[in-house]
């Protein structure tokens, strides 16, 4: 952990919906005037589109039927703990993107890559204020690998394990061009790794974002559409309350209809989702960044 060159991490599963939670970070980097260095987690596979395709045909005919992006063999766990450990130390290190579409591709045409590959590794401009990590692992640690070490502020997104899958189902189907049978087949092979390696990042998180469905998600298989906003409750749970000063009865007069299940734990509308990272994190950023401007001043 580092205050002059702090990390802050969102991690959560494929289709949990990280990338809201990074589109409201970006929302408040913007109205903060802060300069993060963005780190995407799909950038610290260990294998491009084809090749991680070669991988996982090896693997089933040697009889694994566990081998997925969310396991150790698929991913750069040391490197990403390396990238960490040096941008808290010197605030730089060594990133690179992968590139999803052939939206993206045209926007790293430089780079000459294509559609399921990765652009090539390159260091991080120096004057960033702060290190953002979104992804599967950014919360990682093993008895080989502490990634969550470096992280200063770590955030888990965590929908109920149902509505996790029916977003993934219509997100791969619907926006990637996926079968229904074939991201079925890749839920299941990730299960074992699911467990083992995304599951426990969740004990360490500092603030959990879990988004509860008020509908019936019973089968994820066969939902028509995605439980929406209104038709949800966000459960916020924090592991260290004092740390971060909270104003609870502020947040619940703010924030309507919202309520503590626990001490630890408030309840909010799916609907306020947003409003409650607004009124959470932004003083919790602020104080990240007035700490680091304090020091190198």
């Amino acid at each position: 952990m580092s205050k002059k060159h702090p990390i802050i991490a969102v991690t959560g599963s494929s289709g949990a919906g990280t990338s809201t939670v990074k589109e409201a970070f970006e929302h408040m980097f913007r109205r903060e005037g802060i300069n993060p260095a963005i780190i995407e987690g799909d950038s610290f596979h260990r294998y491009n589109r084809a090749d991680m395709k070669k991988a996982m045909a090896e693997a089933e005919k040697a009889g694994n039927r566990t081998f997925s992006h969310f396991g150790a063999e698929a991913n750069l766990f040391a490197e990403l703990a390396e990238l960490f450990a040096r941008y808290g130390a010197s605030g730089t290190g060594r990133r690179r993107f992968y590139i999803h579409n052939d939206e993206e591709a045209q926007r790293f045409a430089h780079h000459n890559v294509k559609a399921g590959e990765f652009t090539p590794w390159e260091d991080i401009e120096p004057g960033s204020d702060l290190l953002f990590y979104e992804g599967l692992h950014g919360c990682m640690n093993t008895k080989d690998v502490n990634v969550a070490q470096h992280a200063d502020l770590k955030i888990g997104v965590v929908p109920v394990i149902n509505l996790e899958w029916i977003q993934k189902i219509h997100r791969d189907t619907k926006a990637r061009g996926y079968s229904e049978e074939a991201v079925m087949d890749t839920i299941l092979r990730r299960m074992h790794d699911y467990v083992h390696y995304i599951v426990p990042q969740f004990k360490t998180t500092d603030i959990n974002f879990q988004r509860v469905p008020i509908v019936d998600t019973s089968d994820p298989i066969i939902a028509r559409d995605i439980p929406t906003a209104d038709e949800s409750l966000v459960v916020i749970r924090f592991r260290k309350a004092h740390r971060f000063d909270l104003d609870f009865p502020f947040l619940l007069q703010m924030i309507k209809d919202s309520w503590m299940s626990r001490r630890n734990t408030i309840v909010v509308p799916g609907g306020k989702m947003g409003l409650a990272m607004e009124l959470i994190l932004t003083p919790i950023l602020r104080s990240i960044v007035e700490d680091r401007r304090a020091l190198l001043a």
